[in-house]
């Protein structure tokens, strides 16, 4: 198939560009390689992605109207997989606009682009954020979702919204799938697994939220791509469908953190602080609905999937260098 891949760049966009390239499949991959986190990682993690050649890059923003029409008007593709987008709860409280930008305005136009120019699907990435503050677990997908407690959360649930508009008055099909504390090699340095590890490597007290009383569902990232793909592959789908992704268990924080202590060799100092705003105490995904539409059944537990983060995370020393640059120079909403 030829495949757009939006955000391939990001950390779920190029995990999943790769595999689908390595398939034989045929990928359009784009990306604005925007300066959330260092762009020298979005750079690495594209070129490569160029090394096979199957994939085409494109440069653009989501948010260029005309861009975004000219590509799907020139190219034809038989699937959309849309994984780009402003990524971040807390920065949500401090950056709205670039949520807005990304995740309404590109969103849009990408999925009004693709109606236009007959994609067969468009599959999108949504959020385990938009389950807000719900205690009930595990979190299923007949839940209410209509009191997200974070703008980022908010417009992952404006997608599903809008997807299923578009779903009802044009019968394009679109599959959104809410992912569940993704992590894995060339991960966000942004995310918890990183700022760990680049703390008790330099000796300094990691932040602990909710006074360590967190759990999460914690997802390796090639179980993520498995359920992706499986969508992509999947020859019979509703038309409309949104579908949990995730590891189907629940972890303690501690326990996360104790696995990357011993991955590398040295001790936290955890400093317990409140939970912050936006952030939720636990998630867990039910991700009975995708198995039975698609097969999806995650294989990686956390005592794998952490140690190969760590050695991953390891083996980059020059891009670890450039994150530690990048904190000297941001600003603390990050």
């Amino acid at each position: 198939m030829r495949i757009l891949v939006t955000g391939h760049a990001g950390f779920i966009g190029f995990h999943l560009a790769r595999q689908l390239l390595e398939q034989g499949h045929q990928v359009v991959g784009v990306d604005n390689f925007c300066e959330y986190y260092p762009v020298a990682i979005k750079r690495g993690r594209a070129a490569l992605l160029r090394q096979h050649a199957g994939f085409t890059e494109v440069e653009l923003d989501l948010a260029d109207r005309a861009g975004v029409n000219a590509l799907l008007a020139a190219q034809r593709f038989d699937q959309i997989a849309h994984l780009a987008a402003q990524a971040g709860v807390r920065h949500s409280l401090t950056h709205p606009h670039a949520y807005v930008d990304a995740n309404l305005v590109g969103y849009v136009n990408l999925i009004e682009a693709a109606r236009q120019h007959g994609a067969p699907r468009f599959v999108y990435a949504s959020s385990s954020s938009v389950y807000g503050g719900l205690t009930e677990l595990p979190f299923g997908e007949r839940q209410r979702t209509d009191t997200p407690i974070s703008l980022y959360a908010a417009t992952k649930r404006a997608n599903e919204l809008i997807a299923h508009s578009y779903s009802h008055l044009f019968g394009l099909q679109c599959i959104g799938l809410r992912f569940f504390t993704v992590y894995g090699p060339w991960g966000r340095p942004d995310m918890a697994l990183w700022i760990f590890c680049e703390k008790i490597q330099a000796g300094e007290p990691i932040p602990v939220f909710n006074r360590g009383q967190m759990q999460r569902d914690f997802t390796y990232v090639d179980d993520i791509v498995a359920g992706v793909r499986g969508v992509i592959e999947a020859a019979e789908l509703p038309r409309c469908a949104i579908y949990n992704i995730g590891n189907n268990r629940s972890e303690r924080l501690t326990d996360y953190i104790a696995l990357i202590e011993q991955a590398l060799g040295q001790r936290a100092e955890i400093e317990l602080l409140p939970l912050q705003p936006g952030d939720v105490p636990a998630t867990w995904a039910d991700i009975s609905a995708l198995e039975q539409a698609v097969g999806y059944r995650p294989a990686t537990t956390i005592a794998q999937g952490v140690p190969r983060f760590v050695a991953w995370y390891l083996e980059h020393p020059e891009l670890t260098a450039e994150v530690r640059r990048w904190r000297a120079t941001s600003p603390p909403a990050r």
